[in-house]
């Protein structure tokens, strides 16, 4: 038996080695058929062209073998005429099943040209089936958004988030001077839910195009996909993730593996730990943005004075008038105070030295020379044309009052998120010694940073508590800052309770002549028009505003010393400061005067916000930036001029 065994096994194995062809081999080595399915399969594995090509090898066959049959076994009896004529003949069958209707003959060619059709109607099915699938193939591609852009001076947009659709329709307005503008945007998601997604939220583009990719920004060969070496510029968003700021690392470091050519990159970075990393990675190309640090440093500029978010908004959008840059070598021999009333529709609020060094609202008597000027105006392509001044200032009118000292200061915070720690230390800054804070919050466990110039109080209560609220919500504060709880709740449930905090407090302060400055944080725009039936005129919302500055960093990078030095609290910031500092009350005066009212104390107006319109979220809560030099003004109580000043 145990023989038996042994020679069954060895019989099988002879067999296996034999293969297809019962012819003995070496073992491990193939047969003939076994390498033909082989070369088959690789070729079919080709897709849709191997496919057609298989197909025509077949008709070719099929009709050269019927049409040898018919010549060589004279089917068409008399009306034989020659070899390639039955070729043809054939071809028509096979593809044509009608075309046997109209044969006449022996039944031997008519059942031969029967058979010939029925081939013919297999493979002329599968040809069509072959077509559709591959048609259905590449659809099904193209919808992936898997095609590499061909364009040129595009602007690339890396990563997916809320931001996306702000930049998108900034871009598309400043892109309005442009010749087919198109805005590339790569994400790993759907392409064609981001598409629906962008048709959705975003109306008329002004004749901007939007194309979408599906890939991953940190992959180098989808990264290809959206042609970045060509594009104008960059911006690489924080995608809603994890760990945000290792994928913008990734992909600054796909961007940027083939040295230091290519356009600008504009990227975001959540967590300042991480900025050193971004700036090391991304090169002098590269423009980083601490969103936690920008934000902060935003919200603590506008608590200082009501209605400084509207200009911010207004300086950092492209909808009204924003910052340029602008060269006149007219005023190469003027001083600064000079080019302030050198045009009538443009403000100049500073210089840009040689090396990119940004200064805003210098010494008036600081020479121009070669310097580029930094102005505000409606749009780049309006300063090379702008008009001198039409309006004499004048300075009889100039006001003689001093401004009085700022003093102590004292705050209310209502809230707690990641970002409290940094306008704790903002508020530090601008505070004058003997200043007092309170920190009031639900949740959280706030940890302060170390002091100079305040007195921080931290009280845990329910900040959307009336009777709460009303202990500490006073009349005689400087300024209150509520902030979102974005560590504890999602967006729209801390939105939520921010809405509800600021209607108890606008309610507490009602109509106070002197009423104390408030500012909120927003994670949502949409919750923005909410909080306008608070009255509450300056609302910060996150996302919004440092897309904003992205989208004008991504068109200018010199904007980079600009923005960081409005934001810091060292240099000039913005005010609003009351209008009869600059000239005497109730007189109709020109813009022109104010201007030169303002450079009389060394600050730079370029700016004016109406009383009567203090409350109108329609009008821009009365802030009006860049005004003709020769638009009168009648100064009234309350009114404030834009500045640039000292603090």
């Amino acid at each position: 038996m145990g023989r038996t065994g042994q020679q069954m096994r060895r019989r099988t194995a002879q067999a296996i080695e034999r293969g297809q062809t019962g012819s003995k081999r070496a073992p491990g080595t193939l047969g003939r058929g076994a390498k033909l399915r082989y070369r088959f399969d690789n070729s079919m594995s080709r897709g849709t062209p191997a496919l057609v090509a298989w197909l025509a090898l077949l008709t070719l066959v099929l009709i050269l073998v019927f049409g040898l049959i018919t010549s060589l076994f004279h089917l068409r009896g008399s009306h034989q005429q020659g070899f390639f004529r039955q070729v043809f003949f054939s071809l028509m069958h096979a593809l044509d099943p009608g075309a046997i209707g109209g044969d006449s003959g022996t039944w031997r060619f008519l059942f031969t040209m029967l058979v010939l059709t029925i081939a013919g109607l297999f493979i002329v099915s599968a040809l069509i089936g072959v077509i559709a699938a591959g048609i259905d193939t590449k659809l099904a591609d193209l919808r992936r958004g898997r095609s590499a852009v061909i364009e040129k001076d595009h602007t690339v947009i890396l990563g997916w988030s809320e931001a996306v659709f702000t930049i998108v329709r900034e871009l598309s307005i400043a892109n309005e001077s442009r010749r087919k503008p198109v805005i590339v945007v790569l994400a790993d998601r759907d392409k064609v839910e981001m598409e629906d997604e962008l048709r959705e939220k975003l109306g008329d583009l002004r004749g901007t195009r939007v194309v979408v990719r599906s890939g991953s920004p940190i992959d180098i060969g989808d990264l290809a996909l959206s042609s970045p070496h060509a594009a104008r510029s960059v911006i690489v968003l924080a995608p809603d993730s994890e760990d945000p700021d290792s994928e913008v690392i990734k992909a600054l470091l796909a961007l940027t593996h083939t040295g230091e050519d290519g356009p600008p990159i504009v990227a975001e970075i959540q967590d300042p730990q991480n900025l050193e990393a971004a700036r090391m990675v991304g090169g002098g190309r590269t423009v980083i943005v601490d969103k936690r640090e920008t934000v902060a440093r935003l919200i603590v500029q506008t608590s200082r004075q009501s209605g400084a978010a509207a200009v911010y908004t207004e300086l950092f959008d492209f909808d009204g008038d924003e910052i340029y840059f602008h060269v006149d070598p007219a005023l190469a021999g003027s001083t600064y105070a000079d080019a302030q009333l050198a045009y009538e529709q443009a403000s100049v609020i500073g210089l840009l030295d040689a090396d990119g060094r940004a200064t805003l609202n210098p010494p008036p008597s600081t020479p121009i020379g070669t310097r580029t000027l930094i102005v505000v105006a409606e749009d780049d392509s309006a300063l090379a044309g702008q008009q001198k001044v039409g309006a004499e200032p004048d300075d009889s009118v100039f006001s003689t009052i001093t401004a009085p000292g700022e003093g102590p200061s004292t705050s209310l915070l209502i809230g707690w998120n990641e970002r409290a720690v940094v306008i704790v230390r903002e508020l530090d800054n601008y505070a004058e010694p003997g200043s007092s804070l309170v920190v009031l919050t639900e949740f959280g466990t706030p940890q302060l940073p170390t002091l100079v110039n305040l007195t921080a109080t931290v009280i845990q209560g329910r900040t959307t508590d009336r009777a709460t609220l009303t202990q500490h919500v006073t009349t005689d504060l400087n300024q209150i800052i509520v902030l979102c709880y974005s560590d504890d709740f999602g967006v729209q449930q801390a939105d939520a309770r921010t809405l509800v905090t600021l209607l108890h407090v606008r309610e507490i302060i009602g109509d106070v002549v002197e009423a104390p400055a408030v500012v909120s944080e927003m994670l949502d725009d949409r919750n923005r028009t909410l909080a306008e039936v608070a009255h509450v005129d300056d609302v910060i919302v996150s996302d919004e505003i440092l897309s904003l500055m992205l989208t004008q960093l991504s068109e200018d990078p010199r904007l980079e010393p600009v923005f960081a030095d409005l934001l810091d609290a060292d240099g000039a910031e913005i005010y609003l400061r009351p209008a009869e500092w600059y000239v005497e009350p109730g007189n109709e005066v020109s813009f022109a005067t104010i201007v030169a009212g303002a450079t009389r104390r060394g600050e730079t107006a370029f700016g004016y916000r109406t009383a009567a319109l203090a409350r109108d979220a329609g009008n821009g809560f009365g802030v009006q930036v860049n005004p003709a030099k020769s638009e009168l003004f009648t100064i009234t109580p309350g009114d404030r001029v834009v500045v640039l000043a000292e603090d």
